[in-house]
């Protein structure tokens, strides 16, 4: 009986000591602990924040979900139609000239210059001064190429306008969309017109005005765009008139 208990003990040591030599002889890339490479934590990393972002964007939108049955739905949106009714300011509808609702930002001449019109003038002027320094270029109308005065004020103010500015300089001072402004009611963004070569009442030149007395130019051939002094006599003597052509109406 002992005899036969020494030998089932050396049996077991013996089948231990293989196991040990096979786990020591694993190829590569079996091991349970072996460490992952740069690319496979990388991936870890990147799907946890992934799963992150997720779960953020789903909390916040079930910030604004109501749930209940159709009951409780129901009152909630009569309540929420007698809150309307009884604050109609919340909802004042389209920027129109004979809505009412719009007063508070009527300016002076009875006209709206709301956010919205201080925003679109924003990123007109942000257009036009990421000009500054390009060559001017006769006909230009790009980035790329050039331009000339009026193809700047073309490029940067069509794109933002419901009632689009024809091509040249003249046929801007003559457009009946937009409106003379007379030289002390002068605003950001109108447009400001010279006779330099030209006579009578024809426009060959055109500048928007900054504010402060400055206005922004495609100047001539062998110059570049510039921001210039309206108040020098040089465009005093030349000075034509103004048109605003951005206004809460024509703004898209």
């Amino acid at each position: 009986m002992l005899r036969k208990k020494i030998s089932l003990a050396l049996l077991i040591g013996l089948a231990f000591s293989g196991q040990q030599a096979l786990a020591s002889h694993k190829p590569p890339g079996t091991g349970t602990h072996q460490e992952k490479s740069y690319a496979a934590r990388q991936r870890m990393h990147n799907r946890a924040k992934l799963l992150q972002a997720w779960k953020r964007k789903k909390e916040k939108a079930d910030e604004h979900v109501v749930y209940g049955n159709k009951t409780t739905k129901a009152a909630l949106r009569t309540k929420n139609r007698v809150l309307v009714q009884q604050h109609p300011e919340w909802f004042p509808g389209p920027y129109r000239v004979t809505n009412h609702h719009w007063d508070h930002l009527r300016d002076s001449e009875g006209s709206l210059y709301s956010e919205r019109l201080r925003d679109t003038t924003d990123m007109i002027v942000d257009r036009l001064e990421d000009q500054l320094g390009k060559p001017y270029v006769w006909g230009g109308t790009s980035p790329t190429h050039g331009f000339d005065c009026s193809g700047l004020v073309f490029y940067a103010y069509n794109k933002l306008l419901a009632s689009k500015l024809p091509r040249t300089a003249n046929e801007m001072y003559h457009y009946k969309q937009a409106r003379p402004v007379a030289r002390r009611d002068l605003r950001r963004g109108d447009l400001i017109f010279f006779g330099i070569h030209s006579q009578g009442n024809h426009a060959d030149h055109v500048g928007v005005y900054l504010g402060d007395g400055d206005f922004i130019e495609a100047p001539r051939t062998g110059l570049t765009i510039r921001v210039s002094h309206f108040e020098a006599d040089f465009w005093q003597d030349h000075y034509l008139g103004a048109r605003r052509i951005l206004t809460a109406n024509n703004i898209l």
